[in-house]
């Protein structure tokens, strides 16, 4: 029967990746070999739940795959529309099937072992054991929008899989001794016979003990139970680029989790959310911001101070300017991404209208109202 990962970890089918973090953390803590009453099976598969659960696309292959395909019903079921080349592609390997099973005569059979090997899903002799890639991680940065115009550096604190300091992601230490595995006997690969619905078959798999290897050490690393990764946090210096949108992302490469003993560790991707900043908008490289003048200054022009992303400068306002007029200051806008030069900051003149006139301020509207008529 298929492992319920879910169940394993202890939380539902709608958890998010944060919470299986949490359940992964709370039960290694529990269940690890060295602690006193710890079991190192259960640490075992704990870990082995989070490897699928905790990248987002091993879960979806997992959520399409791992329960649903196994537990259908046999050749008429969803999944198999009668048509043999569709269905090796989709056991043997090529949209990432993990194995299933599914009955037939009241007998069980694995559908990842059958047609994996049938349709080219199966390893040839001699290939060392795949191990799976670090996921990549994502992290939310949230930054000012002079922090987007201009770019800045920052610090972040990211919790991850990294590699074992101890064992230097090996799973055992220097002291551990190497012994030829017994159950393959230093092949690397075992024999295994199955009943199939086309007969017995006989097929070459990766041995389970030493996991390919062909060798195994006489005990495991006491800091990583063997799996060559611990989960730690650790500092990031992160450099924003000049111009980041808000929604945009940076890719470091290598600095997502470890992989598995020896491979190559995920990326990191960096989200930008520009914090939103009075009195200003952005739009693509240009600045907009509302500029309020009275009557007057509209009337006979002025010099009025506006703020910008570089500081304070004066605006010169022409007689008789109309309320929605727009004035540009060039190269005051953001700095353009991986482009020389800045965007404007356009100005919008808005002329209030006094709500409410002393008698002399009336007085003058009134005879202004007859000069202008």
């Amino acid at each position: 029967m298929a492992k319920d990962y879910y169940e394993i970890l202890g939380v539902s089918k709608g958890a998010s990746q944060e919470e299986i973090k949490k359940a992964f953390r709370k039960l290694a803590h529990e269940h690890h070999p060295d602690k006193t009453g710890g079991n190192e099976a259960k640490f075992k598969e704990i870990n082995e739940a989070y490897q699928t659960l905790g990248s987002e696309e091993k879960r979806k292959q997992y959520d399409q795959f791992g329960q649903t395909f196994g537990n259908g019903a046999g050749f008429g079921g969803q999944g198999f529309g009668g048509n043999w080349q569709d269905f090796a592609r989709t056991a043997g390997g090529q949209g990432g099937f993990n194995g299933g099973n599914f009955s037939f005569n009241g007998e069980e059979f694995d559908l990842g072992d059958i047609f994996g090997e049938f349709f080219g899903g199966g390893r040839s002799r001699g290939q060392r054991p795949h191990r799976s890639r670090g996921a990549d991680l994502e992290y939310q940065m949230e930054i000012s929008l002079k922090e987007s115009a201009f770019g800045a550096e920052k610090v972040i604190s990211i919790e991850r899989q990294t590699v074992c300091e101890h064992c230097q992601g090996k799973g055992h230490d220097s002291s551990a001794k190497l012994e030829t595995c017994k159950t393959c006997g230093g092949k690397g690969r075992v024999v295994k016979q199955q009943r199939t619905i086309f007969g017995v078959y006989q097929s070459e798999q990766i041995c389970p003990e030493c996991e390919g290897e062909g060798k195994k050490p006489d005990k495991k690393c006491k800091v990583c139970g063997g799996d060559g990764r611990l989960v730690k946090e650790r500092q990031l210096k992160i450099k924003i680029p000049a111009g980041i949108d808000n929604g945009q992302s940076i890719k470091l490469t290598g600095e997502g989790e470890a992989g598995e003993k020896g491979s190559v560790a995920g990326d990191l991707y960096i989200t930008f959310r520009i914090k939103p900043e009075a009195g200003f908008k952005r739009e693509g490289d240009d600045i907009l911001m509302v500029k309020e003048i009275n009557i007057a200054q509209a009337a006979l022009g002025d010099k009025v101070e506006v703020e910008t992303l570089d500081g304070w400068v004066s605006l010169k306002i022409p007689a008789g300017t109309q309320s929605g007029k727009v004035f540009r200051l060039s190269d005051k806008g953001v700095q353009k991404l991986h482009w020389r030069g800045r965007g404007d900051q356009l100005v919008e003149i808005i002329v209030k209208t006094p709500e409410s006139l002393n008698r002399k301020a009336r007085e003058l509207m009134e005879e202004l109202g007859r000069e202008i008529e």
